[in-house]
């Protein structure tokens, strides 16, 4: 990486007085910068390289991040609200294109540094959890009337449980790295359930459900929090920013902050969906939505969570199969145990099925 040309390709002058790794994503590479204007003042940026292998249309990336948040910025004025906290504020480069391609053709872009917030990696605090569930539900308020067929589907088919569905079976069947016969017990696992892919979809064609602008990485550490009020206040990481349900984005949050252990956890009996938690985002989230959602997506909010629990174990088996390719991996075996993870979490919803329904039926 040449610093030096990324940060000519921005325009910014001043002391760089600081670069470091930030934050915790597997997909792209992210620091935060300090640079001096050299008058008097330091100024902070988030700067990120697009893993342009995974986000193979990084332009149409950058062009939903620039049109979403712009019309963020105006609900956010139109609330009263504080559009430079309150969603992300992307900086154009030297060239006024939200992003600069270094010699080496590589994609980064950069924000302005959200002073004062802190994020979380796991729920340290059930408050805290509730709040992501707000912050989550707002931003799908807020962008409830956006035309969600004018942004790019930027990586196509990234919830058809259904597609991932076939490609695990496609992945399976080549066994290019030879470690099916190790994971006989997870193919089976999936193959048991192949009835649930298809849930989604149907109900979309048949218009029982909308498509809507979703965040689809509702991780609780895409979630800053302030640090004085400890109220989620913005919402980060929008390269999936995309054409999308609802329920899905509901089920992503609560496969991972409602998860009693961590994603690649070992010991699967550490693994379960806390009720209480899932209980906590349920109200946080609809909340959040301010009466958006329809009937039918807050019936299905439950199976969101199941759904795409599953869609993620068969995504970490079919990486694990193919010799893991897409996600960061840290040792050998890790993208299997976050597919045992994701397995064991759907099992304990199976097992928590009628209680997690009655759960949302109360809510709503």
């Amino acid at each position: 990486m040449d610093i030096e040309e990324i940060l000519k390709g921005f325009g910014f002058e001043g002391k760089l007085v600081s670069s470091k790794p930030y934050g915790s994503g597997h997909i792209n590479d992210t620091y935060l910068l300090e640079i001096d204007d050299a008058k008097g003042k330091v100024r902070k940026i988030v700067m990120q390289r697009l893993n342009h292998i995974i986000f193979n249309k990084p332009i149409e990336v950058m062009a939903n991040i620039l049109a979403v948040t712009s019309y963020l910025r105006e609900r956010i004025v139109e609330q009263g609200g504080n559009p430079n906290r309150e969603t992300l504020n992307v900086i154009s480069a030297a060239s006024g294109q939200p992003y600069f391609i270094d010699s080496q053709g590589n994609y980064w872009r950069t924000y302005h540094y959200v002073e004062d917030t802190i994020s979380y990696d796991k729920v340290e605090n059930k408050q805290d959890f509730y709040e992501s569930a707000y912050a989550f539900g707002n931003f799908q308020s807020l962008l409830s009337e956006y035309p969600a067929d004018t942004l790019y589907e930027t990586i196509p088919k990234f919830h058809d449980t259904k597609a991932r569905f076939q490609r695990l079976q496609e992945a399976i069947a080549k066994d290019a790295c030879k470690r099916a016969k190790d994971v006989q017990s997870e193919i089976a696992f999936a193959l048991a359930r192949q009835d649930i892919t298809e849930i989604f979809g149907d109900l979309l064609e048949k218009g029982e459900i909308p498509l809507r602008v979703t965040h689809n990485d509702t991780k609780l550490n895409n979630v800053l929090f302030d640090l004085k009020t400890r109220k989620g206040i913005c919402v980060i990481d929008l390269d999936t920013v995309m054409p999308g349900l609802a329920a899905h984005d509901f089920g992503d949050a609560i496969r991972y902050g409602a998860n009693t252990g961590a994603e690649d956890e070992k010991d699967l009996s550490k693994i379960s969906c806390d009720v209480e938690l899932f209980e906590i985002y349920t109200e946080g989230y609809l909340r959040g939505c301010g009466g958006r959602l329809s009937d039918k997506e807050i019936e299905m909010l439950p199976m969101g969570a199941k759904v795409i629990s599953f869609e993620c174990g068969m995504r970490f088996l079919t990486d694990y199969l193919e010799g893991d390719q897409y996600f960061k991996i840290h040792r050998a075996g890790q993208n299997l145990d976050r597919c045992r993870t994701q397995f064991k979490l759907v099992e304990d919803m199976e097992q928590k099925w009628s209680q997690l329904n009655e759960i949302v039926a109360v809510k709503r």
